[in-house]
C-alpha cells in the first residue's frame, strides 16, 4: 500500500510505522500546514477536488493515516477538515473519518455522542458565563475538574474546589471568548483504563498514578497489564461507534462504586506504552487493519 502519514516525519509513530512496514507498504509523511486543494473540471482526473502536500497528490494515495491535530486559526481548522473531507469522498481512506476527527477533539460534542449511545459519562455542564460556571460549581459540590474544550494528554485540566480560585479562573476564561467546560469530580483509585480500538480489536492498558489525581502517562502515570474483558470490549466499541471511529483511544475510570465512567474518545491515539506493556506490535495492527 502506497501511505501518507498525516504528522510528524521524526515522531516516534512515524518511525514504528516505518519499521513495521518494512518493503511491504510506502509510507510518505506529510504535513497539515503544507495541505492545499484544487479544483479543477478540466483535466481528466477522475476527481474534481484534488488535494496536495508537500509535492504529493494526496489522491494518488490508498490511504491517508491521521496521526497529529495541530493548532490553527478556525480558517485552517475548517480548511484542513473540509480538504480530508474530499480526499475520502474521491475514495482515498483516511483513517480516521475527518468527521470522527472533529467529533472527538471537542470534548462537548463527544461527550453527547457517547451519552447518547448509552454510556456511563460524568455529570458535564458547558456554558459561557461567569454567572452560569459559578452556578455550575456551586451544583457540583463545590468540587469540580474544568477541561479545556479542544486538548488532549491531560493538558490544562484542573480540579477546582476554592470559590474566589474559581471565579478568578472563569472570569480570565470568558475575557478570552472561552466556553466553560466542567465535570463532576469521580471518585477514583488513581488509575483508569485506556482501550484501544482497532477494528473489531481491542487492546488495553491499566494507568495507574500514585502522585496526581490525572491518570494521563504524561503526567506520570505508569501503564500497567489489563485483562481485557468482553464488557470492557463491548465498551470500547460503542465508544469508538459513537464517535464513528474505527480506531479510536477509548478512557474509561473505574470509580470507587464500581461503576465503568467513559471519559473520552481520542481519535488520533497513542501506542507506545500500550506496545510496550502488551507486547503486541500495534503499528503492525494498523498498518493490516489499513491493508484490510
Amino acid at each position: 500500500m502506497h501511505i501518507a502519514l498525516l504528522g510528524n516525519a521524526g515522531s516516534w509513530y512515524a518511525e514504528d510505522l516505518l519499521r513495521a512496514a518494512g518493503d511491504r507498504h510506502t509510507i510518505v509523511a506529510v504535513g497539515y500546514q503544507h495541505l492545499s486543494s484544487e479544483v479543477d473540471l478540466s483535466g481528466d482526473s477522475s476527481s474534481a477536488t484534488t488535494v496536495y502536500s508537500q509535492g504529493n497528490c494526496l489522491n494518488q494515495f490508498d490511504a491517508v493515516l491521521i496521526r497529529s491535530m495541530p493548532p490553527g486559526s478556525l480558517e485552517q481548522i475548517v480548511f484542513r477538515m473540509d480538504a480530508l473531507a474530499n480526499l475520502a469522498a474521491s475514495g482515498v481512506q483516511v483513517v480516521n473519518p475527518p468527521r470522527a476527527i472533529e467529533v472527538a477533539v471537542d470534548k462537548y460534542l463527544a461527550t453527547t455522542r457517547l451519552a447518547a449511545a448509552g454510556l456511563l459519562v460524568p455529570r458535564t455542564i458547558a456554558c459561557q458565563t461567569v454567572e452560569q460556571a459559578m452556578a455550575a460549581f456551586e451544583s457540583f459540590g463545590p468540587d469540580v475538574v474544568l477541561k479545556p474544550l479542544f486538548g488532549s494528554e491531560g493538558r490544562g485540566i484542573v480540579r477546582l474546589s476554592d470559590p474566589e480560585i474559581a471565579l478568578r479562573t472563569f472570569t480570565a476564561l470568558t475575557q478570552i471568548g472561552a466556553v466553560i467546560y466542567l465535570q463532576e469530580f469521580i471518585e477514583h483509585q488513581g488509575s483508569d483504563l485506556r482501550l484501544l480500538v482497532i477494528g473489531s480489536e481491542v487492546f488495553g492498558m491499566r494507568r495507574r498514578n500514585h502522585t496526581d489525581w490525572r491518570t494521563n502517562i504524561s503526567r506520570g502515570a505508569v501503564a500497567e497489564p489489563l485483562e481485557v474483558t468482553p464488557q470492557l470490549v463491548e465498551l470500547a466499541h460503542r465508544a469508538a461507534e459513537a464517535v464513528s471511529a474505527p480506531l479510536a483511544g477509548v478512557d474509561i475510570l473505574p470509580a470507587r462504586d464500581g461503576r465503568l465512567v467513559a471519559i473520552e474518545v481520542n481519535a488520533v491515539p497513542g501506542w507506545k506504552a500500550l506496545s510496550q506493556v502488551t507486547g503486541v506490535d500495534i503499528a503492525a495492527k494498523v498498518l493490516a487493519f489499513l491493508e484490510n
